[in-house]
């Protein structure tokens, strides 16, 4: 989180956001953070999240937007976790901080079930997660925000650049690599079959799994315009670097039986051109360059205390300099489960 953002952040903020919910003191209870700061909460018999962002992050209209499309994935029957009313009937309380800018409340169901790794992946589960994207996107053909301007932004808008933005000027060859692929990136058609609202990341620190296997999808914060295949590629980006946990001896062997799954339950709920998928390569090297120009931004990367964040920059540098792809598939191979 951005340093200006915390210091803006103070107790009088938490109070208000509560006193909007009807949250009582001993019924609220602060969570680990990356963007916002985040609290569970209790009311009646229900469970509840509630997120405080600031509009130097995002605008209102934006958060407008989010919360509008996880309500109409909801209604369409997407396991997600739905934005809920405050006291006062909305789905986003402006506060002001007291130095021009403002701090936005949402509530949300709180998504039931315990992280996946918790409870254990299998074949089924991964169908199950296919679903789950696959219906998403299927609701996105043909969504429109109800207000103009709650239209969330496009995948390079400039609050979506994170490469020019965080990466510093001497990662120069990074640089020079992010560019080449922006430019192709830009050159892929759009049509309302390949092209819409995508979540952005939809990993796995991102949803819970019941214990029959269902997923319910939270954080939305990314969401924005993209390519369908954009989604399917950070979902195996997060999952394929758990391929070790999981019982596989390299990422590529991973790969190859997560998508078999993954793919036959994306089918079952959308038809995606089975073309797309040699886009997959690209959209993976977006995310590495994005996630690695993030880190920048958020540690030291001379010392960095966050072992799944460590274990990413292992090598990182040295391989996209080299220009290696992040996992070596065939990709179109798996056009028969699409």
């Amino acid at each position: 989180m951005e340093q200006q953002i915390i210091s803006r952040f103070n107790d009088a903020i938490l109070q208000e956001a509560m006193r909007r919910y009807s949250i009582a003191p001993d019924h609220i209870q602060a969570l680990d953070a990356f963007e916002s700061f985040i609290y569970a909460f209790r009311q009646g018999e229900g469970e509840f999240i509630l997120r405080i962002g600031h509009s130097l992050r995002k605008a209102e209209a934006l958060i407008w937007g989010e919360v509008d499309w996880i309500n109409h994935l909801a209604r369409g029957g997407v396991s997600v976790a739905r934005a809920v009313l405050s006291v006062g009937g909305n789905l986003v309380e402006a506060m002001d901080d007291g130095l021009g800018g403002q701090f936005f409340a949402t509530a949300f169901v709180k998504a039931r079930g315990q992280k996946p790794w918790e409870v254990g992946w299998s074949p089924e589960k991964f169908v199950g997660y296919g679903r789950l994207i696959g219906k998403m996107h299927a609701l996105a053909v043909g969504y429109l925000p109800p207000v103009a301007a709650w239209k969330r932004p496009e995948w390079d808008d400039v609050e979506n650049q994170f490469v020019e933005r965080y990466l510093p000027a001497s990662e120069v060859i990074a640089h020079e690599k992010y560019r080449e692929l922006y430019e192709y990136l830009v050159t892929l058609p759009k049509d309302d079959r390949s092209y819409g609202l995508i979540h952005q990341d939809a990993h796995q620190n991102n949803f819970m799994m019941d214990t029959d296997g269902t997923l319910t999808l939270y954080d939305f914060d990314d969401c924005a315009y993209s390519w369908f295949v954009s989604d399917l590629a950070i979902v195996l980006f997060y999952i394929a670097f758990d391929a070790e946990e999981l019982g596989f001896p390299t990422m590529e062997a991973f790969t190859a039986d997560f998508m078999s799954h993954f793919l036959r339950g994306y089918r079952e709920e959308y038809a995606l051109d089975p073309r797309w998928l040699r886009e997959i390569p690209h959209f993976l090297k977006l995310r590495e360059l994005e996630l690695y120009a993030v880190v920048f931004r958020d540690f030291d990367v001379e010392n960095i205390d966050d072992w799944w964040i460590a274990n990413f920059m292992r090598g990182r540098k040295a391989r996209i300099e080299a220009g290696l792809p992040f996992v070596e598939v065939d990709f179109e191979a798996f056009a028969v489960y699409l």
